[in-house]
């Protein structure tokens, strides 16, 4: 009974600490594939928390290109080493290919939900304080362009409203519904 009752928490502990600092690195990959702002007190803080594990990474893993391996390296391995851990917890086994293609879907779904969150912020600031500046709008900006640019080329404002957000959400979420369950 005593196990019992201190897994819960810990789990919730290991998962939550793992998820933000996941979230922290994808994030950070993110904004340096769309080129976002690299002095932006919100970029300085991602390059900050995530520099004590990818620096160090960086020098034995190149990137590809401008493609940053460290980081989805990084963010697989704690991703395979939270679901582990919360497996040991639970005292089953751990079924190396079921944590792998768990991790990989976990990752993806964080990479999809990214884009969603990001977009449904940028449309209430828009909403909230409209032309204003601030640093994380900018940063949203910067990683929904990509998203949000191609739409908004064949679907024009109409009368000023901007309907390229609601497409956008609704085929990130088509998307997940296609992906996630060949990964599930």
């Amino acid at each position: 009974m005593q196990g019992s009752y201190f897994t819960n928490p810990l789990e919730f502990l290991i998962s939550t600490l793992f998820s933000l600092y996941i979230l922290a690195i994808m994030l950070r990959f993110l904004l340096a594939t769309v080129r976002a702002d690299f002095y932006n007190p919100a970029s300085q803080f991602l390059v900050r928390i995530t520099n004590p594990l990818l620096v160090p990474l960086r020098k034995v893993i190149p990137s590809v290109g401008k493609f940053d391996t460290a980081s989805v390296l990084l963010m697989l391995v704690l991703q395979i080493a939270s679901l582990v851990l919360v497996l040991a917890l639970r005292g089953g086994g751990i079924p190396v290919v079921a944590v792998l293609v768990t991790s990989v879907a976990e990752l993806v779904s964080l990479l999809l939900n990214v884009f969603i969150f990001a977009i449904i912020i940028q449309v209430v600031l828009s909403w909230v304080n409209p032309g204003s500046y601030n640093p994380v709008s900018s940063l949203l900006y910067s990683l929904t362009s990509p998203v949000l640019r191609p739409i908004q080329r064949l679907i024009p404002p109409i009368s000023g409203i901007d309907l390229s957000p609601l497409f956008a959400l609704i085929g990130l979420q088509v998307l997940k519904m296609l992906i996630l369950p060949l990964l599930a």
